[in-house]
């Protein structure tokens, strides 16, 4: 079964940088999409960024040119680079990973534990 672990979260000052690390394993299908979702206390589960396995990315507004998603196919690994880090960015963040069994036509949607982003003012 695939397992999504999290790492790199943290307290940092308001301006400063913080890099998350996904590592996917177990898979046993084919991993499609991976992404960052982030969730503030009190307000709903929201997109960061995704990253194809072909590697188009896509941003939510709020975090463009402050953050960059990238991935290592060969590592199963999906990073989040987060620059002038502020405030508002606190959240836990949550990697996510789309496996595909084509043989089912089933697309499954797999998170991480996630991990704590805190930014102080």
């Amino acid at each position: 079964q695939l397992q999504l672990v999290e790492s790199g979260g943290g307290l940092v000052q308001a301006g400063g940088s913080l890099r998350l690390s996904c590592v996917a394993s177990g898979s046993r299908f084919s991993i499609r999409a991976m992404g960052w979702h982030r969730q503030a206390p009190g307000k709903p589960r929201e997109l960061v960024a995704t990253i194809t396995n072909g590697g188009t990315t896509n941003y939510a507004d709020s975090v463009k040119g402050r953050f960059t998603i990238a991935r290592d196919n060969a590592r199963n690994t999906v990073y989040l680079q987060m620059n002038s880090l502020k405030p508002g960015d606190t959240a836990v963040y949550y990697c996510s990973a789309d496996e595909a069994d084509f043989t089912a036509g089933v697309l499954y949607k797999i998170w991480g534990q996630g991990t704590q982003v805190t930014v102080s003012s």
